[in-house]
């Protein structure tokens, strides 16, 4: 099925109460049973995301989450899993009833507020009676939509309308209409080559999200793209009339590349433009710092977006860990999180080495940056450190800084 990776859509968390409709809002949305719907309080034990075309937003991620009173046995993994998806919500739907406005609700918008998160407030259930004065003075501030329609689906088309609308009134700019990854990389018609290793760490049969995304990005630009394994590197730019604009490669092989090809071509990786693109990037290039204070049993926190089965060559658990060790002179200790976990406690880190993060959205990456800031703890990204080792780093944050100067 062809259809995007979801840190490519728009995360729209849908928050309440146990029991007020948030798992209906759901389905009414997508038009699907996504969610299990149940007079039972408590009936969605976890985060339920779906995908889908939301026109003319684009692709949306709805995430249905536990309600924040659950009170059962398992009420606080399900709490904290929603707590979870505030970290990765663009625009946030809280659903409620008529005239029910209580402290819960007054924490989601609490809580939405402190991430600076637009929402708008959905009262289910409604009834044509008169609304409360004092549920009216709670909720007149914020963007307000209601329905008593839930169950009929030929109204479906009008209530999507009106949803839509709302939306689009307090979602972003920059949410709506993401970044380019290769702003401040390719410019129009330049010429890039991209180098991909095909090691044990490469998927079987496809290319990885980065160099996809890369590759689809420089052809919304008509730039022309070259792509090579790293063996292959200087026979292309020997078959090349011209010298390239820029070469992009993944992180590991950047020693083996920067000694390839001529230095006044723009060089750098995948992981630094993610981290660009996705981040702070000066906050991660500081982080580079704490490297060189680093103490023997200090402790790192290796940081990956994804889940997957770790190969003997991982470039998170094994690879980094080693060149590090090895540049140190000696070992430190590591932790590792993946996908949407992440401690809760990070104080006791003295750095987070952070993968580019291409399989989360930009909000959960900043939302990641700032708890580090937060909590006092250095952060960078996984290109930067490997090119720190390699003695690359100024010429692989080249593009950026240059970027920077000409404001470009």
């Amino acid at each position: 099925m062809n259809r995007p990776p979801r840190s490519l859509t728009i995360y729209i968390g849908i928050f309440g109460r146990t029991n007020v409709g948030k798992s209906t809002l759901v389905n009414y949305i997508s038009g699907q049973d996504t969610s299990i719907v149940s007079k039972v309080a408590g009936t969605t034990t976890d985060a339920v995301y779906k995908i889908m075309e939301l026109l003319p937003i684009g692709p949306v991620t709805l995430v249905d989450t536990a309600g924040l009173d659950d009170s059962s046995i398992l009420s606080k993994e399900r709490i904290d899993r929603t707590n979870k998806v505030f970290t990765l919500t663009d625009v946030a739907v809280i659903v409620t009833e008529p005239n029910v406005w209580t402290q819960y609700e007054k924490n989601i918008v609490l809580e939405l507020t402190r991430r600076k998160t637009p929402f708008i407030v959905f009262v289910n259930n409604y009834k044509d009676e008169q609304l409360s004065d004092s549920f009216v003075e709670s909720i007149k501030e914020y963007k307000v939509q209601h329905s008593k329609l839930l169950n009929e689906q030929s109204y479906r088309e009008a209530f999507l309308n009106e949803f839509k609308r709302n939306l689009l009134d307090i979602i972003p700019e920059e949410t709506l209409n993401l970044q380019p990854l290769t702003d401040n990389v390719i410019k129009t018609h330049q010429t890039a080559i991209l180098v991909v290793p095909i090691d044990l760490g490469a998927p079987k049969g496809r290319l990885i999200l980065p160099q996809v995304q890369m590759i689809r990005e420089a052809l919304d630009i008509s730039a022309m793209v070259y792509i090579v394994k790293d063996t292959e590197l200087q026979r292309c730019l020997d078959s090349l009339k011209n010298k390239p604009d820029i070469v992009i490669c993944d992180s590991q092989v950047v020693k083996k590349v920067v000694d390839i090809i001529p230095k006044d071509v723009l060089f750098t990786t995948f992981s630094i433009i993610f981290t660009s693109n996705r981040a702070d990037f000066k906050i991660m290039l500081k982080g580079i710092e704490a490297l060189k204070n680093l103490k023997k049993d200090d402790r790192i926190l290796i940081a990956e977006a994804c889940s997957h089965h770790a190969s003997k060559d991982d470039i998170g658990r094994i690879k980094i860990p080693k060149w590090l060790s090895s540049h140190l002179g000696f070992d430190v200790k590591y932790d590792v999180c993946a996908g949407m976990d992440y401690p809760k406690d990070i104080k006791k880190y003295s750095l987070i080495i952070h993968c580019g993060g291409c399989m989360i959205n930009k909000k959960q990456m900043i939302s990641r940056l700032n708890y580090a800031i937060e909590n006092n703890v250095p952060i960078t990204n996984y290109g930067m450190v490997i090119s720190f080792i390699n003695n690359t780093l100024d010429r692989v944050i080249e593009p950026f800084i240059k970027a920077e100067k000409t404001g470009n």
